[in-house]
């Protein structure tokens, strides 16, 4: 799965099905080299090109308008689903956020945090709202013991939700017994464990929760595992797990480990 937004030192991460309707007007979009907060200046986005309702977002986010980065998010997400609001919207927003983050130093923190928080509300809104779900062994989302980043943990719930799956949602920098223990006691279909960076990754834990079962003796249960993130791109997954890089081949297997 791709990264949310260019590395910072801590903080929140970013990854349904995706249904396509109509999407609601955006103002008017600047050319696609021209800046997301204006030509020129300091306070100057570059998004590239990308979906007028991301460049939208990005507009908003610079301006610190959030009532308006709240409507964006949330019509793009009614209106595209999950997938395509996270691959086409929020996910170049954010990572255009990072950018300037990372070149400009203190200057945009503020517009990360108030994008960031906007996006998990966005998705957590969607994962939590799901009527009846299907009677499968649920999903079990965590981050490595020292990740910080989640918010791809809150697109593959909104996702799950969308597909009517459910899910146990761990968080960030969830320590290795607690994950043990998080496995045998919930019996999961699937495991998802995100890290951002190489930093993070830490292939001998994955390998444990392949080998964790749970059950009666004769009868005992394992969870397929997905190790996922950009910390685990430069080798293997390890051992045992499979490792899709984008949201939507990340939901097709989960899918696929619970109802099979």
């Amino acid at each position: 799965m791709p990264p949310d937004r260019a590395r910072r030192p801590a903080g929140r991460g970013r990854p349904g099905g995706a249904r396509r309707r109509g999407c609601p007007p955006v103002p008017p979009a600047p050319p696609a080299d021209e800046a997301a907060g204006g030509p020129g200046g300091s306070r100057a986005l570059h998004v590239g090109s990308v979906r007028p309702e991301c460049r939208g977002l990005a507009r908003a986010a610079v301006r610190l308008d959030a009532p308006e980065v709240a409507r964006i998010l949330q019509d793009a997400v009614t209106a595209l689903g999950t997938v395509e609001a996270w691959t086409e919207v929020m996910l170049p927003a954010l990572r255009a956020v990072g950018r300037k983050w990372a070149s400009d130093g203190e200057q945009y923190v503020e517009v990360e945090h108030l994008l960031s928080w906007h996006v998990s509300t966005a998705l957590r809104t969607v994962a939590v709202r799901a009527a009846a779900l299907r009677a499968v062994p649920p999903v079990l989302l965590a981050a490595m013991p020292a990740e910080q980043h989640t918010l791809p943990l809150d697109a593959v719930a909104a996702g799950l939700a969308e597909r009517t799956l459910p899910f146990r949602m761990l968080g960030a920098a969830v320590p290795p017994r607690a994950l043990l223990d998080a496995v045998r006691r919930t019996g999961p279909g699937a495991v998802m464990l995100w890290s951002q960076s190489p930093q993070t990754s830490e292939p001998e834990l994955v390998r444990q929760v392949v080998r964790t079962a749970w059950g009666a003796r004769g009868s005992r249960s394992h969870a397929i595992v997905l190790a996922t993130g950009p910390g685990w791109h430069r080798f293997d997954p390890p051992e045992g797990a499979a490792g899709p890089r984008t949201l939507l081949s990340a939901l097709d297997l989960l899918e696929r480990a619970v109802t099979a």
